[in-house]
């Protein structure tokens, strides 16, 4: 299979992973609104998943997959399968302690999260209740990683990338009972609560079973402590830092939020629009050049490793750049569209608008840092991005802090902005300051092309959504109607953008089979 057609199968998988969280946030934004209770939850739910994505897809995504693959390519099977199983076991020993020390200490871990909830007894105590219930969760997704990062090793990345829609198909399912026959929104969140734990089940037992069929299902043994297990945790404690900075400056962004009331939750919805695109094109980019590029480089093969990181820039900004132009352009249609219902009002739908127009404008640096940093990672070198990403942190809390008094949460993602910038452009310079940047001239060229083309297209789309603008009152039309509106402008500028595209001869329409089979 192609690079680009592994980036559509685990960029498919994912988009319709996101589409089922869309579903997801809509509903509960219409029974939890953003109030209260949906501060909790949103607080609750992110506390597993940060440790989740430090933890384990950070270190599995970074330090795992390029020891593997040269096992897999320099010594067989069965010192991949023997590395593997080792490697699993040692981390999940360390998570089920970590998981015992959270649920005993999940006061104080909430305590750090949001400071601002101590202020609130009621507030503070659903949240501990919401956490620990939500927890284990990361034992369960940590396995997933595990499990799913030998996949990507042997190059099988579908059905590993597939399993995060169970946990949306199991909460839109427990949603679709609440918004029936439920009213109490504290009830309703500790039932979704409940669901996220499940939907972690379902999702490894995924993963499982996909790997078993493989003949690599790692066993659970206790961990020996050799020179590839030493060899693998001094790749993955850079790699904790690196792999989660992410996650880090969304733990910064919620403790500051969680003085001003109701902006942890603006925030969320904000953050579930631009990681549509990030998960469907950043991520998979990620998870399928690391493994690519590991193989090639320890293989010898620098002129393919140089191809496929080229290839893999275009990809990128070719469907990034016009992803950021369009949420920008269109942020207030798609809050108003997929959330302004129930308890979830014009206000909130306003409020993470601004918010999800800031994010778009970092949304390329998201995405070219999952370009870039497999570069590194591949090399086996972790600490360096563990370096730019500290600094990152940096900026970030300090951006947060500066902005947050004057702008109020949009400041948050003013940082989380700035600081996805400056980490990419640390990535990129280091690379060329080190002769790896593995990019011809024309990669230039072609960049500003895109720039140029996506531009045009987002004022072929501000005066479409100018014209449109009346049909998203609330107020005056129902949700079919609103729905089809926003179709308009996502067709519009779809559609321009791919035509500008043939135009301009950066990507001819008669092409693209050509380009999906190189």
């Amino acid at each position: 299979m192609s690079l680009i057609k592994n980036f559509a199968s685990v960029g498919g998988a994912t988009l319709l992973s996101r589409l089922l969280g869309f579903a997801r946030d809509i509903m509960m934004a219409g029974i939890l609104g953003a109030g209260p209770v949906a501060d909790a939850f949103v607080a609750a739910f992110r506390l597993p998943n940060m440790f989740r994505r430090i933890l384990a897809e950070g270190v599995f995504n970074t330090a795992f997959i390029p020891l593997f693959a040269k096992a897999l390519e320099q010594k067989g099977e069965e010192e991949a399968r023997r590395f593997s199983a080792n490697i699993v076991s040692s981390l999940i020993y360390i998570l089920l302690a970590l998981t015992l020390l959270a649920e005993i200490f999940m006061p104080q871990l909430i305590l750090v999260l949001t400071t601002g909830f101590a202020d609130d007894q009621q507030k503070f105590d659903l949240t501990v209740l919401l956490a620990r219930i939500c927890f284990p969760y990361l034992a369960c997704m940590s396995l997933m990683a595990a499990y799913g990062a030998i996949l990507n090793g042997l190059r099988k990345f579908f059905l590993a990338a597939l399993a995060p829609t169970l946990l949306n198909v199991v909460l839109v399912t427990m949603l679709g009972y609440l918004v029936f026959v439920v009213h109490d929104t504290r009830f309703a969140a500790i039932v979704i609560s409940c669901g996220v734990l499940v939907g972690g089940i379902a999702q490894i037992g995924l993963v499982a079973w996909a790997l078993k069929q493989t003949g690599f299902f790692p066993g659970l043994t206790v961990p020996k402590i050799d020179n590839d297990l030493k060899k693998f945790w001094a790749l993955a404690i850079p790699a904790i830092l690196t792999g989660g900075v992410t996650q880090i400056n969304i733990l910064v962004g919620t403790n500051i939020a969680s003085s001003q009331d109701s902006a942890i939750a603006y925030l969320y919805y904000a953050d579930r629009l631009y990681q549509l695109p990030l998960g469907m094109i950043g991520i998979a980019i990620g998870i399928v050049l690391l493994p690519e590029l590991s193989r090639l480089l320890k293989s010898g093969e620098q002129q393919k490793a140089a191809n496929v990181q080229s290839k893999s820039l275009f990809f990128g900004l070719m469907l990034t750049l016009p992803a950021a132009v369009g949420l920008y352009v269109i942020a207030n249609p798609l809050l108003v569209t997929l959330f302004q219902r129930g308890a979830f009002d014009g206000q909130a739908a306003n409020q993470s608008a601004q918010a999800l127009q800031v994010f778009a404008l970092g949304l390329p640096a998201f995405v070219l840092v999952k370009v870039f940093q497999p570069s590194y990672f591949a090399r086996e070198d972790t600490r360096t991005p563990a370096i730019f990403a500290a600094v990152s942190v940096v900026l970030n809390i300090g951006f947060s802090l500066l902005l947050f008094p004057r702008l109020g949460h949009v400041g948050i993602a003013w940082a989380t902005t700035i600081s996805g910038w400056a980490n990419v452009i640390m990535l990129i310079m280091t690379l060329a300051f080190w002769r790896e940047l593995m990019l011809p001239l024309s990669a230039l060229g072609r960049t500003f092309s895109l720039m140029a083309i996506s531009a045009i297209m987002g004022a072929i789309l501000y005066f479409a959504a100018d014209f449109l603008s009346p049909q998203f009152v609330v107020e005056q039309f129902p949700l079919w109607w609103r729905a089809s509106a926003l179709s308009v402008l996502v067709f519009v500028g779809a559609g321009s953008y791919f035509f500008l595209l043939h135009l301009f001869g950066i990507q001819r329409l008669n092409r693209w089979r050509d380009f999906l089979k190189s």
